[in-house]
Protein backbone atom coordinates (compact mmCIF):
# COMPACT_ATOMS: atom_id res chain seq x y z
CA UNK A 1 0.00 0.00 0.00
CA UNK A 2 2.68 2.64 0.89
CA UNK A 3 4.55 1.87 -2.34
CA UNK A 4 1.37 2.39 -4.37
CA UNK A 5 0.87 5.87 -2.91
CA UNK A 6 4.55 6.79 -3.65
CA UNK A 7 4.70 9.11 -0.63
CA UNK A 8 6.79 12.25 -1.02
CA UNK A 9 6.82 12.23 -4.82
CA UNK A 10 5.06 15.17 -6.43
CA UNK A 11 6.35 15.46 -9.97
CA UNK A 12 4.14 16.18 -12.96
CA UNK A 13 4.73 12.61 -14.07
CA UNK A 14 3.45 11.28 -10.73
CA UNK A 15 0.32 13.41 -10.94
CA UNK A 16 -0.36 12.23 -14.47
CA UNK A 17 0.16 8.63 -13.36
CA UNK A 18 -2.42 9.15 -10.61
CA UNK A 19 -4.92 10.45 -13.13
CA UNK A 20 -4.33 7.40 -15.32
CA UNK A 21 -4.83 5.02 -12.39
CA UNK A 22 -8.07 6.71 -11.36
CA UNK A 23 -9.41 6.90 -14.92
CA UNK A 24 -8.45 3.29 -15.59
CA UNK A 25 -10.28 2.00 -12.54
CA UNK A 26 -13.30 4.19 -13.30
CA UNK A 27 -13.48 2.66 -16.77
CA UNK A 28 -13.12 -0.84 -15.29
CA UNK A 29 -15.81 -0.42 -12.63
CA UNK A 30 -18.25 1.90 -14.40
CA UNK A 31 -17.81 2.12 -18.17
CA UNK A 32 -17.92 -1.66 -18.66
CA UNK A 33 -21.69 -1.47 -18.21
CA UNK A 34 -22.15 0.78 -21.24
CA UNK A 35 -23.79 -0.93 -24.20
CA UNK A 36 -24.54 -4.20 -22.39
CA UNK A 37 -28.18 -3.40 -21.67
CA UNK A 38 -31.06 -1.10 -22.51
CA UNK A 39 -32.72 1.33 -20.05
CA UNK A 40 -34.22 -0.41 -17.02
CA UNK A 41 -36.72 0.71 -14.38
CA UNK A 42 -36.81 2.74 -12.29
CA UNK A 43 -36.37 6.10 -14.03
CA UNK A 44 -34.07 5.06 -16.88
CA UNK A 45 -36.79 4.22 -19.45
CA UNK A 46 -38.61 7.44 -18.63
CA UNK A 47 -35.50 9.56 -19.11
CA UNK A 48 -34.49 7.68 -22.25
CA UNK A 49 -37.99 8.09 -23.70
CA UNK A 50 -37.89 11.83 -22.99
CA UNK A 51 -34.51 12.12 -24.68
CA UNK A 52 -35.34 9.99 -27.71
CA UNK A 53 -38.42 12.02 -28.48
CA UNK A 54 -36.61 15.28 -27.73
CA UNK A 55 -33.93 14.46 -30.31
CA UNK A 56 -36.39 13.17 -32.89
CA UNK A 57 -38.93 16.01 -32.52
CA UNK A 58 -36.49 18.89 -32.00
CA UNK A 59 -38.52 20.20 -29.05
CA UNK A 60 -35.91 20.88 -26.36
CA UNK A 61 -37.65 23.25 -23.95
CA UNK A 62 -40.53 21.03 -22.79
CA UNK A 63 -39.62 17.43 -21.93
CA UNK A 64 -42.39 15.00 -22.82
CA UNK A 65 -43.22 11.41 -21.91
CA UNK A 66 -45.18 9.82 -24.71
CA UNK A 67 -46.40 13.25 -25.78
CA UNK A 68 -47.48 14.29 -22.25
CA UNK A 69 -45.44 17.05 -20.63
CA UNK A 70 -42.96 15.78 -18.04
CA UNK A 71 -42.52 18.34 -15.27
CA UNK A 72 -40.84 16.24 -12.58
CA UNK A 73 -37.26 17.32 -13.31
CA UNK A 74 -35.47 20.23 -15.02
CA UNK A 75 -34.09 19.39 -18.47
CA UNK A 76 -30.27 19.73 -18.23
CA UNK A 77 -29.70 16.00 -17.73
CA UNK A 78 -31.92 15.29 -20.75
CA UNK A 79 -30.05 17.82 -22.87
CA UNK A 80 -26.69 16.25 -22.03
CA UNK A 81 -27.93 12.74 -22.77
CA UNK A 82 -29.51 14.00 -26.00
CA UNK A 83 -26.14 15.37 -27.13
CA UNK A 84 -24.61 11.91 -26.78
CA UNK A 85 -27.56 10.31 -28.59
CA UNK A 86 -26.90 12.73 -31.44
CA UNK A 87 -23.13 12.06 -31.38
CA UNK A 88 -23.30 8.26 -31.14
CA UNK A 89 -26.58 7.67 -33.01
CA UNK A 90 -27.27 4.98 -30.41
CA UNK A 91 -29.58 5.33 -27.44
CA UNK A 92 -28.27 2.04 -26.05
CA UNK A 93 -24.78 3.54 -25.79
CA UNK A 94 -25.65 7.14 -25.02
CA UNK A 95 -28.01 6.76 -22.09
CA UNK A 96 -25.23 5.68 -19.69
CA UNK A 97 -22.46 8.01 -20.89
CA UNK A 98 -23.46 11.10 -18.83
CA UNK A 99 -23.33 9.11 -15.59
CA UNK A 100 -19.95 7.63 -16.46
CA UNK A 101 -18.46 11.02 -17.30
CA UNK A 102 -19.97 12.54 -14.15
CA UNK A 103 -18.47 9.74 -12.07
CA UNK A 104 -15.03 10.13 -13.62
CA UNK A 105 -15.20 13.91 -13.24
CA UNK A 106 -16.15 13.64 -9.56
CA UNK A 107 -13.27 11.25 -8.82
CA UNK A 108 -10.69 13.46 -10.54
CA UNK A 109 -11.98 16.63 -8.84
CA UNK A 110 -11.83 15.01 -5.40
CA UNK A 111 -8.29 13.84 -6.15
CA UNK A 112 -7.20 17.31 -7.23
CA UNK A 113 -8.87 19.08 -4.30
CA UNK A 114 -7.34 16.73 -1.70
CA UNK A 115 -3.97 17.05 -3.44
CA UNK A 116 -4.11 20.84 -3.21
CA UNK A 117 -5.34 20.83 0.40
CA UNK A 118 -2.73 18.32 1.60
CA UNK A 119 -0.49 16.40 -0.82
CA UNK A 120 -0.53 14.14 -3.85
CA UNK A 121 -0.75 10.80 -2.01
CA UNK A 122 -3.67 12.11 0.06
CA UNK A 123 -5.42 13.03 -3.18
CA UNK A 124 -4.84 9.54 -4.58
CA UNK A 125 -6.27 7.93 -1.43
CA UNK A 126 -9.30 10.22 -1.62
CA UNK A 127 -9.97 9.44 -5.27
CA UNK A 128 -9.92 5.69 -4.71
CA UNK A 129 -11.90 5.93 -1.47
CA UNK A 130 -14.70 7.65 -3.38
CA UNK A 131 -14.59 5.33 -6.39
CA UNK A 132 -14.67 2.16 -4.28
CA UNK A 133 -17.64 3.21 -2.14
CA UNK A 134 -20.69 1.10 -2.99
CA UNK A 135 -23.28 3.84 -3.53
CA UNK A 136 -21.00 6.01 -5.62
CA UNK A 137 -19.85 3.33 -8.05
CA UNK A 138 -23.36 1.86 -8.32
CA UNK A 139 -24.96 5.19 -9.21
CA UNK A 140 -22.24 5.74 -11.79
CA UNK A 141 -23.59 2.68 -13.59
CA UNK A 142 -27.20 3.94 -13.66
CA UNK A 143 -28.77 6.41 -16.08
CA UNK A 144 -30.36 8.42 -13.30
CA UNK A 145 -29.94 12.10 -12.58
CA UNK A 146 -28.10 11.62 -9.30
CA UNK A 147 -24.61 10.91 -10.66
CA UNK A 148 -24.72 14.14 -12.66
CA UNK A 149 -26.11 16.06 -9.68
CA UNK A 150 -23.27 14.66 -7.58
CA UNK A 151 -20.76 15.92 -10.16
CA UNK A 152 -22.19 19.46 -10.06
CA UNK A 153 -22.06 19.40 -6.25
CA UNK A 154 -18.45 18.18 -6.30
CA UNK A 155 -17.46 20.83 -8.85
CA UNK A 156 -19.22 23.48 -6.79
CA UNK A 157 -17.50 22.42 -3.56
CA UNK A 158 -14.19 22.21 -5.43
CA UNK A 159 -14.46 25.82 -6.55
CA UNK A 160 -15.80 27.13 -3.25
CA UNK A 161 -13.24 25.35 -1.06
CA UNK A 162 -10.33 26.34 -3.29
CA UNK A 163 -11.40 29.93 -2.82
CA UNK A 164 -12.29 29.78 0.86
CA UNK A 165 -9.35 27.68 2.04
CA UNK A 166 -6.60 28.30 -0.51
CA UNK A 167 -7.67 31.63 -1.98
CA UNK A 168 -8.47 34.21 -2.87
CA UNK A 169 -9.30 32.39 -6.11
CA UNK A 170 -12.22 34.27 -7.63
CA UNK A 171 -12.26 32.29 -10.85
CA UNK A 172 -12.62 29.04 -8.87
CA UNK A 173 -15.31 30.69 -6.74
CA UNK A 174 -17.26 31.73 -9.84
CA UNK A 175 -16.97 28.22 -11.28
CA UNK A 176 -18.23 26.78 -8.01
CA UNK A 177 -21.26 29.08 -7.97
CA UNK A 178 -22.00 28.37 -11.64
CA UNK A 179 -21.81 24.62 -10.94
CA UNK A 180 -24.43 25.07 -8.21
CA UNK A 181 -26.61 26.83 -10.78
CA UNK A 182 -26.22 23.98 -13.24
CA UNK A 183 -27.05 21.64 -10.36
CA UNK A 184 -30.33 23.49 -9.83
CA UNK A 185 -31.38 23.00 -13.46
CA UNK A 186 -30.38 19.34 -13.19
CA UNK A 187 -32.30 18.73 -9.95
CA UNK A 188 -33.71 21.45 -7.75
CA UNK A 189 -31.46 20.71 -4.76
CA UNK A 190 -28.32 21.63 -6.71
CA UNK A 191 -27.98 24.81 -4.62
CA UNK A 192 -26.90 22.79 -1.56
CA UNK A 193 -23.11 23.32 -2.00
CA UNK A 194 -23.62 27.05 -1.45
CA UNK A 195 -24.69 26.27 2.11
CA UNK A 196 -21.03 25.58 2.95
CA UNK A 197 -20.74 29.37 3.17
CA UNK A 198 -22.85 29.29 6.36
CA UNK A 199 -20.39 27.41 8.60
CA UNK A 200 -17.52 29.29 6.95
CA UNK A 201 -19.11 32.58 7.97
CA UNK A 202 -19.79 31.31 11.49
CA UNK A 203 -16.21 30.23 12.16
CA UNK A 204 -14.77 33.72 12.60
CA UNK A 205 -12.37 33.02 15.45
CA UNK A 206 -8.67 33.29 14.62
CA UNK A 207 -8.12 29.64 15.44
CA UNK A 208 -10.03 28.53 12.33
CA UNK A 209 -7.47 28.12 9.54
CA UNK A 210 -6.83 28.18 6.67
CA UNK A 211 -9.38 30.74 5.60
CA UNK A 212 -9.83 33.64 3.23
CA UNK A 213 -8.69 36.94 4.77
CA UNK A 214 -8.95 40.63 3.92
CA UNK A 215 -11.30 40.07 1.01
CA UNK A 216 -13.29 42.93 -0.44
CA UNK A 217 -17.06 42.55 -0.53
CA UNK A 218 -17.65 43.45 -4.17
CA UNK A 219 -16.04 40.38 -5.83
CA UNK A 220 -18.48 38.11 -3.97
CA UNK A 221 -21.11 39.36 -6.41
CA UNK A 222 -19.22 37.47 -9.11
CA UNK A 223 -20.50 34.28 -7.53
CA UNK A 224 -24.07 35.54 -7.48
CA UNK A 225 -23.81 36.49 -11.15
CA UNK A 226 -22.31 33.10 -12.07
CA UNK A 227 -25.07 31.22 -10.23
CA UNK A 228 -27.83 33.26 -11.86
CA UNK A 229 -26.26 32.96 -15.31
CA UNK A 230 -26.12 29.17 -15.03
CA UNK A 231 -29.73 28.83 -13.90
CA UNK A 232 -30.80 31.30 -16.59
CA UNK A 233 -29.74 28.84 -19.30
CA UNK A 234 -33.04 27.09 -18.69
CA UNK A 235 -35.12 29.40 -16.51
CA UNK A 236 -35.07 32.46 -18.77
CA UNK A 237 -36.31 30.81 -22.01
CA UNK A 238 -38.82 28.79 -20.01
CA UNK A 239 -40.23 31.85 -18.23
CA UNK A 240 -40.36 33.84 -21.47
CA UNK A 241 -42.23 31.03 -23.17
CA UNK A 242 -44.56 30.69 -20.16
CA UNK A 243 -45.65 34.32 -20.50
CA UNK A 244 -47.11 33.56 -23.95
CA UNK A 245 -48.16 29.91 -23.75
CA UNK A 246 -50.61 28.55 -21.12
CA UNK A 247 -49.17 25.05 -21.60
CA UNK A 248 -45.67 26.23 -20.69
CA UNK A 249 -47.12 28.29 -17.82
CA UNK A 250 -48.71 25.14 -16.38
CA UNK A 251 -45.36 23.37 -16.78
CA UNK A 252 -43.63 26.26 -14.96
CA UNK A 253 -46.00 26.10 -12.01
CA UNK A 254 -45.80 22.33 -11.76
CA UNK A 255 -42.02 22.06 -11.81
CA UNK A 256 -41.20 25.12 -9.69
CA UNK A 257 -43.85 24.77 -7.01
CA UNK A 258 -45.40 21.30 -6.93
CA UNK A 259 -42.44 19.14 -7.95
CA UNK A 260 -39.75 21.18 -6.17
CA UNK A 261 -41.22 22.93 -3.12
CA UNK A 262 -44.21 20.63 -2.73
CA UNK A 263 -42.20 17.42 -3.07
CA UNK A 264 -39.94 18.56 -0.20
CA UNK A 265 -42.51 20.07 2.17
CA UNK A 266 -45.31 17.58 1.54
CA UNK A 267 -43.81 14.46 -0.01
CA UNK A 268 -46.41 12.05 -1.37
CA UNK A 269 -44.19 8.97 -1.78
CA UNK A 270 -40.97 7.34 -0.50
CA UNK A 271 -41.97 8.40 2.99
CA UNK A 272 -39.41 7.30 5.57
CA UNK A 273 -38.67 8.11 9.24
CA UNK A 274 -36.26 10.89 10.23
CA UNK A 275 -33.43 8.47 11.03
CA UNK A 276 -33.67 6.61 7.70
CA UNK A 277 -30.35 7.81 6.23
CA UNK A 278 -28.31 7.27 9.39
CA UNK A 279 -29.66 3.80 10.12
CA UNK A 280 -30.71 2.25 6.80
CA UNK A 281 -28.56 3.90 4.12
CA UNK A 282 -25.14 5.02 5.32
CA UNK A 283 -24.14 1.81 7.18
CA UNK A 284 -24.62 -0.26 4.00
CA UNK A 285 -24.27 1.96 0.95
CA UNK A 286 -21.23 3.87 2.22
CA UNK A 287 -19.17 0.72 2.68
CA UNK A 288 -16.23 0.30 2.98
CA UNK A 289 -15.56 3.93 3.99
CA UNK A 290 -18.03 3.70 6.89
CA UNK A 291 -15.90 0.91 8.42
CA UNK A 292 -13.21 3.51 9.13
CA UNK A 293 -15.46 5.81 11.18
CA UNK A 294 -14.24 4.53 14.60
CA UNK A 295 -10.71 5.63 13.65
CA UNK A 296 -11.81 8.78 11.87
CA UNK A 297 -13.89 10.25 14.70
CA UNK A 298 -10.94 10.89 17.05
CA UNK A 299 -9.04 12.55 14.20
CA UNK A 300 -12.02 14.70 13.30
CA UNK A 301 -12.30 15.71 16.94
CA UNK A 302 -8.62 16.68 16.93
CA UNK A 303 -9.13 18.68 13.71
CA UNK A 304 -11.99 20.54 15.42
CA UNK A 305 -9.78 21.37 18.40
CA UNK A 306 -7.03 22.57 16.08
CA UNK A 307 -9.44 24.65 13.99
CA UNK A 308 -8.57 22.85 10.72
CA UNK A 309 -11.21 24.09 8.28
CA UNK A 310 -9.97 21.67 5.60
CA UNK A 311 -11.63 18.91 7.63
CA UNK A 312 -14.30 20.81 9.57
CA UNK A 313 -15.97 22.59 6.62
CA UNK A 314 -16.63 19.41 4.58
CA UNK A 315 -17.88 17.65 7.73
CA UNK A 316 -20.27 20.52 8.46
CA UNK A 317 -21.58 20.36 4.92
CA UNK A 318 -22.14 16.59 5.21
CA UNK A 319 -24.20 17.25 8.34
CA UNK A 320 -26.16 20.01 6.57
CA UNK A 321 -27.03 17.74 3.61
CA UNK A 322 -28.11 14.81 5.78
CA UNK A 323 -30.18 17.12 8.02
CA UNK A 324 -31.76 18.82 4.98
CA UNK A 325 -33.01 15.58 3.47
CA UNK A 326 -33.89 14.04 6.83
CA UNK A 327 -36.25 16.95 7.53
CA UNK A 328 -38.42 16.00 4.54
CA UNK A 329 -40.80 13.05 4.84
CA UNK A 330 -39.88 11.85 1.35
CA UNK A 331 -36.55 10.03 1.32
CA UNK A 332 -34.59 7.84 -1.04
CA UNK A 333 -31.12 6.52 -0.30
CA UNK A 334 -29.67 8.24 -3.33
CA UNK A 335 -30.63 11.71 -2.07
CA UNK A 336 -27.57 11.95 0.18
CA UNK A 337 -25.09 10.80 -2.48
CA UNK A 338 -23.64 14.36 -2.88
CA UNK A 339 -22.57 14.27 0.79
CA UNK A 340 -20.33 11.25 0.21
CA UNK A 341 -17.51 13.07 -1.68
CA UNK A 342 -17.41 15.72 1.07
CA UNK A 343 -17.04 12.96 3.69
CA UNK A 344 -14.17 11.57 1.62
CA UNK A 345 -12.45 14.97 1.68
CA UNK A 346 -12.82 15.17 5.46
CA UNK A 347 -11.34 11.66 5.74
CA UNK A 348 -8.62 12.05 3.12
CA UNK A 349 -5.62 13.13 5.26
CA UNK A 350 -6.03 10.11 7.53
CA UNK A 351 -6.82 7.33 5.03
CA UNK A 352 -3.29 6.17 4.19
CA UNK A 353 -2.34 5.90 7.87
CA UNK A 354 -5.59 4.20 8.99
CA UNK A 355 -5.43 1.66 6.17
CA UNK A 356 -2.07 0.44 7.45
CA UNK A 357 -3.62 -0.68 10.75
CA UNK A 358 -3.90 -4.44 10.96
CA UNK A 359 -7.41 -4.39 12.41
CA UNK A 360 -8.63 -2.16 9.57
CA UNK A 361 -7.06 -4.45 7.00
CA UNK A 362 -8.85 -7.39 8.60
CA UNK A 363 -12.17 -5.54 8.49
CA UNK A 364 -11.88 -4.70 4.78
CA UNK A 365 -10.55 -8.16 3.97
CA UNK A 366 -13.48 -9.62 5.94
CA UNK A 367 -15.88 -7.55 3.83
CA UNK A 368 -14.34 -8.95 0.64
CA UNK A 369 -14.46 -12.53 1.93
CA UNK A 370 -18.05 -12.04 3.12
CA UNK A 371 -19.17 -11.03 -0.37
CA UNK A 372 -17.52 -14.14 -1.84
CA UNK A 373 -18.94 -16.41 0.87
CA UNK A 374 -22.45 -15.00 0.51
CA UNK A 375 -22.47 -15.59 -3.25
CA UNK A 376 -21.19 -19.14 -2.81
CA UNK A 377 -23.74 -19.85 -0.07
CA UNK A 378 -26.61 -18.60 -2.25
CA UNK A 379 -25.37 -20.69 -5.19
CA UNK A 380 -25.24 -23.83 -3.01
CA UNK A 381 -28.69 -23.03 -1.60
CA UNK A 382 -30.09 -22.75 -5.12
CA UNK A 383 -28.49 -26.07 -6.06
CA UNK A 384 -29.87 -28.07 -3.13
CA UNK A 385 -33.31 -26.44 -3.12
CA UNK A 386 -34.80 -26.70 -6.63
CA UNK A 387 -38.07 -25.17 -5.44
CA UNK A 388 -36.30 -22.05 -4.17
CA UNK A 389 -34.17 -21.95 -7.32
CA UNK A 390 -37.33 -21.91 -9.42
CA UNK A 391 -38.74 -19.16 -7.20
CA UNK A 392 -35.59 -17.07 -7.63
CA UNK A 393 -35.78 -17.70 -11.38
CA UNK A 394 -39.32 -16.32 -11.41
CA UNK A 395 -38.42 -13.29 -9.28
CA UNK A 396 -35.05 -12.43 -10.82
CA UNK A 397 -35.95 -13.61 -14.36
CA UNK A 398 -32.61 -15.44 -14.58
CA UNK A 399 -31.18 -18.65 -13.15
CA UNK A 400 -28.95 -17.01 -10.57
CA UNK A 401 -27.14 -20.16 -9.44
CA UNK A 402 -24.39 -20.12 -12.07
CA UNK A 403 -23.59 -16.38 -11.93
CA UNK A 404 -23.50 -16.55 -8.13
CA UNK A 405 -21.18 -19.54 -8.26
CA UNK A 406 -18.83 -17.81 -10.69
CA UNK A 407 -18.82 -14.56 -8.69
CA UNK A 408 -18.24 -16.41 -5.43
CA UNK A 409 -15.46 -18.62 -6.78
CA UNK A 410 -13.68 -15.79 -8.59
CA UNK A 411 -14.03 -13.46 -5.60
CA UNK A 412 -12.67 -16.12 -3.26
CA UNK A 413 -9.69 -16.66 -5.57
CA UNK A 414 -9.01 -12.91 -5.61
CA UNK A 415 -9.03 -12.71 -1.83
CA UNK A 416 -6.68 -15.70 -1.55
CA UNK A 417 -4.25 -14.19 -4.04
CA UNK A 418 -4.33 -10.76 -2.40
CA UNK A 419 -4.20 -11.87 1.21
CA UNK A 420 -5.34 -9.93 4.26
CA UNK A 421 -2.29 -7.64 4.18
CA UNK A 422 -3.49 -6.28 0.84
CA UNK A 423 -7.08 -5.93 1.92
CA UNK A 424 -7.90 -2.93 -0.28
CA UNK A 425 -6.62 -4.82 -3.34
CA UNK A 426 -8.74 -7.82 -2.32
CA UNK A 427 -11.88 -5.70 -1.94
CA UNK A 428 -11.19 -3.89 -5.23
CA UNK A 429 -10.79 -7.22 -7.01
CA UNK A 430 -14.02 -8.58 -5.57
CA UNK A 431 -15.90 -5.42 -6.53
CA UNK A 432 -14.50 -5.70 -10.07
CA UNK A 433 -15.56 -9.37 -10.29
CA UNK A 434 -19.12 -8.51 -9.22
CA UNK A 435 -19.49 -5.56 -11.60
CA UNK A 436 -17.90 -7.29 -14.60
CA UNK A 437 -20.15 -10.32 -14.12
CA UNK A 438 -23.13 -8.00 -13.97
CA UNK A 439 -22.04 -6.20 -17.13
CA UNK A 440 -21.26 -9.15 -19.37
CA UNK A 441 -23.43 -11.97 -18.05
CA UNK A 442 -26.31 -10.96 -15.81
CA UNK A 443 -27.31 -7.71 -17.56
CA UNK A 444 -27.52 -9.24 -21.07
CA UNK A 445 -29.47 -12.21 -19.69
CA UNK A 446 -31.96 -9.94 -17.92
CA UNK A 447 -32.21 -7.30 -20.60
CA UNK A 448 -35.22 -8.52 -22.60
CA UNK A 449 -37.30 -8.87 -19.44
CA UNK A 450 -36.12 -5.76 -17.53
CA UNK A 451 -36.23 -3.45 -20.56
CA UNK A 452 -39.80 -4.45 -21.46
CA UNK A 453 -38.75 -5.85 -24.85
CA UNK A 454 -40.06 -9.35 -24.12
CA UNK A 455 -43.37 -8.04 -22.80
CA UNK A 456 -43.97 -5.77 -25.78
CA UNK A 457 -43.19 -8.70 -28.07
CA UNK A 458 -46.00 -10.66 -26.36
CA UNK A 459 -48.34 -7.70 -26.74
CA UNK A 460 -47.53 -7.42 -30.46
CA UNK A 461 -48.09 -11.15 -30.92
CA UNK A 462 -51.45 -11.36 -29.12
CA UNK A 463 -53.00 -7.98 -29.97
CA UNK A 464 -55.05 -7.31 -33.09
CA UNK A 465 -52.57 -5.64 -35.43
CA UNK A 466 -55.35 -3.76 -37.24
CA UNK A 467 -57.10 -2.37 -34.16
CA UNK A 468 -56.20 0.63 -32.04
CA UNK A 469 -54.52 -0.34 -28.76
CA UNK A 470 -54.33 1.61 -25.52
CA UNK A 471 -52.26 1.25 -22.34
CA UNK A 472 -53.63 2.00 -18.88
CA UNK A 473 -51.03 3.06 -16.29
CA UNK A 474 -48.34 2.46 -18.86
CA UNK A 475 -44.71 1.81 -18.00
CA UNK A 476 -42.28 4.05 -19.87
CA UNK A 477 -40.23 1.08 -21.05
CA UNK A 478 -43.27 -0.18 -22.93
CA UNK A 479 -43.49 3.02 -24.95
CA UNK A 480 -39.74 2.92 -25.46
CA UNK A 481 -39.95 -0.62 -26.91
CA UNK A 482 -43.21 -0.19 -28.83
CA UNK A 483 -43.09 -0.81 -32.56
CA UNK A 484 -46.55 0.51 -33.42
CA UNK A 485 -48.69 3.57 -32.62
CA UNK A 486 -50.57 3.29 -29.34
CA UNK A 487 -52.84 5.26 -27.05
CA UNK A 488 -52.39 6.24 -23.41
CA UNK A 489 -54.24 8.50 -21.01
CA UNK A 490 -51.49 10.62 -19.52
CA UNK A 491 -48.35 10.25 -17.45
CA UNK A 492 -48.32 9.57 -13.68
CA UNK A 493 -52.11 9.50 -13.31
CA UNK A 494 -51.79 7.28 -10.24
CA UNK A 495 -52.21 10.48 -8.22
CA UNK A 496 -55.89 10.46 -9.28
CA UNK A 497 -56.70 7.02 -7.90
CA UNK A 498 -58.80 4.93 -10.32
CA UNK A 499 -59.88 7.83 -12.54
CA UNK A 500 -57.53 6.79 -15.35
CA UNK A 501 -59.16 3.35 -15.48
CA UNK A 502 -62.59 4.99 -15.75
CA UNK A 503 -61.39 7.29 -18.56
CA UNK A 504 -59.96 4.26 -20.38
CA UNK A 505 -63.27 2.41 -19.95
CA UNK A 506 -65.11 5.30 -21.60
CA UNK A 507 -62.58 5.31 -24.46
CA UNK A 508 -62.95 1.55 -24.96
CA UNK A 509 -66.74 1.77 -25.02
CA UNK A 510 -66.71 4.26 -27.88
CA UNK A 511 -65.46 1.77 -30.49
CA UNK A 512 -65.94 -2.03 -30.34
CA UNK A 513 -62.68 -2.62 -32.24
CA UNK A 514 -60.51 -0.98 -29.60
CA UNK A 515 -58.36 -2.94 -27.17
CA UNK A 516 -56.58 -2.09 -23.90
CA UNK A 517 -53.55 -3.42 -22.06
CA UNK A 518 -54.40 -3.36 -18.34
CA UNK A 519 -53.11 -4.79 -15.08
CA UNK A 520 -55.06 -7.48 -13.24
CA UNK A 521 -56.18 -4.91 -10.65
CA UNK A 522 -57.50 -2.56 -13.35
CA UNK A 523 -59.22 -5.44 -15.11
CA UNK A 524 -61.05 -6.36 -11.91
CA UNK A 525 -62.03 -2.72 -11.32
CA UNK A 526 -63.40 -1.78 -14.70
CA UNK A 527 -63.18 -4.62 -17.23
CA UNK A 528 -64.47 -7.74 -15.46
CA UNK A 529 -67.16 -8.15 -18.14
CA UNK A 530 -64.74 -7.69 -21.06
CA UNK A 531 -63.08 -10.40 -23.09
CA UNK A 532 -59.51 -10.74 -21.81
CA UNK A 533 -56.31 -12.37 -23.01
CA UNK A 534 -53.56 -13.05 -20.49
CA UNK A 535 -50.18 -11.48 -21.26
CA UNK A 536 -48.34 -12.94 -18.29
CA UNK A 537 -46.26 -11.14 -15.72
CA UNK A 538 -44.04 -8.09 -16.25
CA UNK A 539 -42.65 -5.73 -13.61
CA UNK A 540 -44.23 -8.01 -10.97
CA UNK A 541 -47.71 -7.27 -12.36
CA UNK A 542 -50.11 -9.55 -14.23
CA UNK A 543 -51.25 -7.99 -17.51
CA UNK A 544 -54.17 -8.60 -19.88
CA UNK A 545 -55.50 -7.38 -23.21
CA UNK A 546 -59.19 -6.57 -22.82
CA UNK A 547 -61.74 -6.02 -25.58
CA UNK A 548 -65.45 -5.39 -25.71
CA UNK A 549 -67.65 -4.23 -22.82
CA UNK A 550 -66.29 -2.24 -19.89
CA UNK A 551 -68.10 -2.07 -16.54
CA UNK A 552 -71.00 0.38 -16.79
CA UNK A 553 -70.08 2.09 -13.54
CA UNK A 554 -66.58 2.90 -14.78
CA UNK A 555 -67.87 4.12 -18.14
CA UNK A 556 -70.26 6.51 -16.38
CA UNK A 557 -67.39 7.94 -14.29
CA UNK A 558 -65.13 8.33 -17.31
CA UNK A 559 -64.23 11.76 -18.59
CA UNK A 560 -63.54 12.97 -22.10
CA UNK A 561 -59.91 13.90 -21.52
CA UNK A 562 -56.93 14.36 -23.78
CA UNK A 563 -56.01 10.99 -25.22
CA UNK A 564 -52.38 10.73 -26.28
CA UNK A 565 -51.88 8.92 -29.56
CA UNK A 566 -48.19 8.14 -29.44
CA UNK A 567 -46.23 7.11 -32.49
CA UNK A 568 -42.67 6.06 -31.63
CA UNK A 569 -40.31 8.73 -32.93
CA UNK A 570 -37.40 6.66 -34.11
CA UNK A 571 -34.02 7.25 -35.63
CA UNK A 572 -32.06 4.57 -37.41
CA UNK A 573 -30.45 3.27 -34.19
CA UNK A 574 -33.81 2.25 -32.74
CA UNK A 575 -34.92 0.10 -35.61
Amino acid sequence: MPSFFRAGRNTTRDIRLDYLWLLGFTVLLVATGIGTRQPWPADEPRFALVVRDMVASGEWLLPRVGGDIYADKPPLFFWIMAVFVWLTDSLRLAFLIPSFLATAGSVLLIYDLARRLWNRETGLAAGFALLLTVQFVWQGRQAQIDALLCFWCVLSLYGLLRHLLLGPAWRAFAIGCAAAGFGVITKGVGFLPLLVLIPFALFRDERWKPRLRNSRAMPWLVGVAAFLAATAVWLVPMLIAASNDPLVAAYRDEILFHQTVGRYTGAWHHQKPFWYFLVSVIPVLWLPLVLLVPWLVPRWRQAWREGDLRVVLPLCWVAIVIAFFSASAGKRGVYILPALPALVIASAPYLAEILQRRVVQRLIFGLAVSIAALCLALAVFAAVRPDQRARMLQQAEIDVAWPLLVIGAAALLVTLLAGSRRAVAAYTGVLAVVLLTLSYWINPALDDARSGKAFIARVERLADANAEIGFVAFKEQYLLQAQRPLVHFGHARWREGDQEAADAALWLSQDPRRQLVVSSQTRDQCFAEAQSTALGQANRVQWFIVRGRANAGCVSRGKEITVYRYSPLRRSHDR
